[in-house]
């Protein structure tokens, strides 16, 4: 009998050991896949941004805390445009990982949208595969048509008034009641939403209280100027009245037809439109916020990738410029700010990435292995500290007027800017050191510094010039620029 008790109690510690071992088993979960709230904005220079202006009297609370909480990236670029409309090729750019020259034919046609291989290898599709729930609000038009139906919901529409339902609060209403949904069912599967507004871009109608903050209206008589006022941003220290020479786009809208600018650049234009911009800009950070406070209330908001970029940068009288097409450092860079599990907080790098870099660092963010069409390069080392920059040398396009067009390369401190436009009429060859000149200042600013211009003149910087235009022609070799500069040889 003792021996039977024995054998009993010996089964019953190896059922409850066995019991407890399976319990163990149930409490070890899976790690929980990261969510991805990508933030794009429309027309926004990275020096309106207080994160890389200290001097801009933009207020951007939501953006300046995640710039602390994150990493922000001091060389982000997009690759360029073979179209007046930049902002078409940069979104098909965001949406491949493909290099400028490499993307479908509605890239530059805008209204050749025929399904194309590369749509299914897009950002919503790749996460849609993945598992994730995507969603997606933005403006209509001048993007992606093929990759901006892959989302499983969108909710498109381009909003640039003043009020709640014509301007920005639109677009986070769209993603609030995205995320609400989430909520009350529960949903467990991880999102990507791609969270785009259709502001800063004109016409930049702010709401009142925005305007009357930074002293703007929304002027509409191209017979009269805009009211003075003291509360108007500052003109930027590159401004110029007119350009130096013509940038080869004749009839081009952004330099002409602007609502409230055309081809004024005038102080009192520059700085109304300056504060139309600012108004917009501040709503848009306005919105992002009450987004990130829905995130935090659910409980998603430290597993989310938080990415906050633009299309590309702006002018708004740098330059005697007012749009996008050129590729000065106020145009060619992108903010670019991104927090998230794993990133060390109040950290900046150079990076050197393009926008075209998003989709395989997010795909490597979320475990997804990045489709073999890709041409952009993870940065992911860089947000782990573990480089500076993921190439040396950053190559520009703009050809979306009389070709070439204009091209552009940088490297370390030094960017060579070329212009070959009307057949001929205007060639044009720019120098800088951007360490000694980061505004690009030109004869015609009037500065002192040997440094403070354009260099290509200046005999001492021969070899530097010759060792430029070298390099600028590499790249177009690589990146399969269609064209050539006329002092170009192969």
């Amino acid at each position: 009998m003792k021996k039977n008790q024995g054998l009993f109690i010996i089964l019953l510690i190896i059922l409850l050991a066995f019991s407890s071992c399976k319990n163990k088993e149930k409490v070890i979960e899976e790690p929980k896949r990261p969510n991805f709230l990508f933030v794009l904005v429309d027309d926004q220079s990275p020096f309106d941004l207080q994160t890389y202006d200290p001097n801009s009297i933009l207020e951007t609370p939501n953006i300046s805390k995640l710039s602390e909480e994150g990493m922000v990236f001091d060389q982000a670029r997009h690759m360029g445009s073979m179209n007046g409309a930049v902002c078409t090729p940069s979104r098909h750019m965001i949406m491949t990982g493909r290099t400028l020259w490499h993307l479908p034919p509605s890239a530059e046609f805008q209204k050749q949208t025929d399904p194309h291989e590369l749509d299914d290898q897009t950002i919503g599709a790749v996460f849609n595969r993945a598992g994730y729930k995507t969603m997606r609000t933005c403006k209509k038009g001048n993007s992606y048509p093929g990759a901006n139906k892959q989302f499983t919901v969108v909710h498109d529409a381009t909003k640039r008034g003043g009020t709640a339902e014509s301007g920005s609060a639109w677009h986070a209403e769209q993603v609030l009641d995205y995320l609400q949904d989430r909520d009350s069912i529960k949903e467990k599967d991880p999102f990507f939403i791609y969270f785009g507004f259709s502001h800063p871009h004109d016409t930049r109608n702010g709401t009142p209280e925005l305007l009357a903050k930074y002293g703007a209206v929304n002027h509409k008589d191209p017979n009269s100027l805009p009211p003075a006022n003291d509360k108007q941003p500052q003109l930027q220290p590159n401004h110029l009245e007119k350009q130096p020479f013509f940038h080869g786009h004749p009839d081009l809208r952004d330099e002409e037809r602007v609502s409230g600018v055309w081809k004024n650049r005038d102080e009192r234009t520059i700085r109304n439109e300056l504060g139309r911009e600012y108004a917009c800009s501040e709503n848009i950070d306005n919105q992002l916020g009450k987004v990130l406070k829905k995130l935090e209330a659910m409980g998603e908001l430290d597993n989310t990738y938080i990415i906050y970029t633009s299309d590309h940068g702006i002018a708004i009288g740098r330059h005697g410029f007012q749009g996008k097409q050129n590729l000065y450092e106020h145009t060619w860079r992108v903010p670019f700010i991104i927090k998230g599990p794993g990133i060390e907080a109040g950290k900046r790098a150079k990076g050197n990435i393009y926008l075209l870099d998003i989709l395989p660092t997010l795909c490597d963010l979320a475990g997804i292995e990045a489709p073999k069409t890709v041409e952009g390069k993870s940065f992911v080392p860089v947000l782990k500290g573990e480089k500076e920059a993921v190439r040396d040398v950053m190559y520009g396009v703009y050809a979306g007027g009389t070709k070439p067009g204009m091209r552009a390369v940088k490297k370390g401190d030094w960017k060579l800017i070329k212009y070959d436009v009307m057949d001929g009429a205007v060639r044009e060859t720019q120098l800088f050191n951007l360490a000694e000149n980061p505004n690009e200042f030109l004869p015609e600013h009037h500065k002192t510094g040997e440094m403070q211009t354009d260099l290509a003149e200046n005999p001492k910087y021969a070899d530097k010039l010759a060792e430029m235009e070298a390099l600028l022609l590499e790249q177009m070799q690589e990146n399969d620029d269609p064209y050539r500069l006329w002092n170009q040889t192969e």
